[in-house]
């Protein structure tokens, strides 16, 4: 698990440190001033801590899985990106954005989607080792994907008929999903995927940035 901390330093002078606009001074001012040294010139300083808390509800601890490298390489999406989508089908090109939250634990990410205004979410999470992914389209139907390929800069899905009843001849859904990241900026990826409609497969192609 993550934890994200946004700290917003206002003033960093010899005397006085402001953070998040509280004075920090005294011996809290000296200690922080340590860890500041060497970032004197930053204004925003992004911070993330390992947290290795179990997960208890209530008063039963959950137990600890073992995810796969695939769960593990969607879990580095992890938080909100934004972008434009151009459909081959239309030419059309519109507003996307995609954001990723780990929940139950650690055990399942799920990925909230808007293109052009209208919401949709997709699921990821592993069984029996593997990641399985299922996703709740507009087009009405639920296609579950398997990984074909999973490296730091590539995840690939693409449907799995044996965990799907759904026909390209005669149903309407998303057939293949691919992340590609940019090796000189972690913070912007490609997204491409791949959708049976009316009996042709049609692509759709988004250049993404992280917000």
């Amino acid at each position: 698990m993550l934890l994200n901390l946004r700290w917003k330093f206002s003033e960093i002078t010899g005397k006085n440190v402001v953070v998040n606009n509280h004075l920090l001074k005294g011996k809290i001012m000296n200690k922080v001033s340590v860890v500041l040294t060497g970032l004197i010139m930053l204004s925003n300083l992004q911070i993330v801590v390992a947290a290795d808390s179990p997960v208890i509800i209530g008063g039963v601890e959950m137990p600890q899985v073992e995810s796969s490298a695939a769960f593990e390489q969607i879990k580095k999406k992890l938080g909100k990106w934004e972008g434009r989508l151009t459909q081959s089908l239309t030419g059309d090109v519109i507003d996307v954005s995609y954001e990723w939250t780990l929940v139950s634990g650690g055990n399942t990410i799920m990925e909230s989607v808007v293109e052009d205004g209208v919401g949709m979410f997709t699921t990821y999470s592993d069984e029996e080792g593997q990641l399985v992914v299922k996703h709740y389209c507009a087009l009405g139907t639920e296609p579950v994907l398997a990984v074909s390929e999973a490296t730091d800069r590539v995840v690939a899905l693409s449907f799995d008929g044996s965990r799907s009843p759904l026909m390209p001849e005669s149903d309407d859904f998303v057939n293949t999903m691919k992340w590609t990241m940019d090796p000189n900026d972690s913070n912007s990826m490609v997204y491409e995927y791949t959708v049976h409609l009316n009996g042709e497969l049609t692509t759709n192609r988004a250049t993404l940035k992280k917000q």
